[in-house]
């Protein structure tokens, strides 16, 4: 053997890089389910959606709450502190806090625009002709806006207009005032709000109703079931907990009206509603730090109104089978 020939020999063979130097197997990859950036990776899709709702939302509500103990006026850069005495004034002035039964008149509404919406919840869930038709008819008014419907039915109530045009056609005569008096005015904008949000309802109900398994139907048909025990025992349990939302959306709604009577009356004849008398005290009377303070007691009584409900009527599984 050549000299060259045993220096090769004498030479370690070449180790691969990746193997080490005893052979051993290389680490394994690092696995996206182990890597730290997986675990933020949702608090980061969460990043614009809870920006957007701090900003637009909870900063709002905590600038109302700080401005509801000031005497702000709305444009003055001073913002003096006075405790309670907004909350006090809220309280203690009669004319402040007295529109809050003007809620009563939309919260009677309510009561019959869910029962209207049930009704033909129930009657369009069963195979009844032009039901598509009639679908479209009962949802159409709650696409409308609202300032259009004001200036619509504004028209509609005003004396000598439609209302009592169709009226004196049946001879119960026209030229009545329904906007003049506090009663028919109230009663007047209640219906209207009648009109238009009981599609919204039947909606709702609508889709919970056809939610409902068929083989429970056709179970109850078997069983010699008519329309209404159908109703009673099976759709009205299974909707039960849309129909608790239902009443807090009634609820909550009949307190923050608005649009309507601010349109039609402009809170005239008794119509003012705590909304309006807030957007006033705000912007005409300049007065933001009540007009704050009152924005905070709805605020509370809603969401006490809502816990309320929630504690007596809990939305329970509802199980049919």
């Amino acid at each position: 053997m050549s000299h060259s020939t045993r220096a090769r020999a004498a030479q370690p063979a070449p180790t691969d890089s990746r193997q080490g130097t005893r052979g051993e197997s290389p680490p394994a990859p690092r696995s996206w389910r182990s890597h730290p950036l997986r675990r933020i990776t949702p608090w980061l899709f969460l990043v614009v959606p809870l920006g957007l709702l701090i900003t637009f939302t909870y900063v709002p509500v905590g600038n109302m709450i700080y401005y509801s103990f000031t005497d702000w006026d709305g444009v003055s850069p001073d913002r003096d502190f006075t405790g309670m005495k907004n909350y006090t004034e809220i309280f203690t002035r009669p004319e402040l806090f007295r529109v809050f039964f003007v809620s009563f008149y939309y919260l009677a509404a309510s009561v019959v625009q869910i029962a209207a919406a049930l009704y033909f919840a129930a009657l369009l869930s069963f195979d009844v002709r032009l039901r598509n038709l009639f679908k479209g008819i009962l949802f159409f008014p709650y696409l409308i806006n609202g300032v259009a419907i004001g200036f619509v039915f504004l028209y509609f109530f005003q004396e000598g207009g439609t209302l009592d045009t169709v009226l004196s056609w049946f001879g119960a005569g026209s030229g009545h005032s329904w906007l003049g008096s506090a009663e028919s005015a109230n009663v007047s904008l209640a219906g209207v709000s009648v009109w238009r949000f009981t599609g919204l309802n039947f909606v709702l109900f609508l889709g919970a109703i056809q939610s409902i398994p068929g083989e429970l139907y056709e179970a109850a048909e078997l069983d010699g079931a008519n329309r209404w025990q159908q109703f009673r025992h099976l759709i009205l349990p299974g909707i039960r907990p849309v129909i608790g939302l239902s009443v807090i959306l009634a609820v909550s709604g009949s307190l923050a009206v608005f649009e309507i009577p601010w349109i039609m009356t402009g809170g005239a004849t008794g119509t003012s509603t705590f909304v309006i008398q807030t957007v006033k005290l705000a912007f005409q009377f300049n007065k933001t730090g009540l007009a704050s303070a009152a924005a905070v007691v709805l605020l509370v009584i809603v969401l006490l109104i809502t816990w309320l409900q929630r504690r007596i009527l809990p939305d329970d599984k509802v199980d049919l089978v």
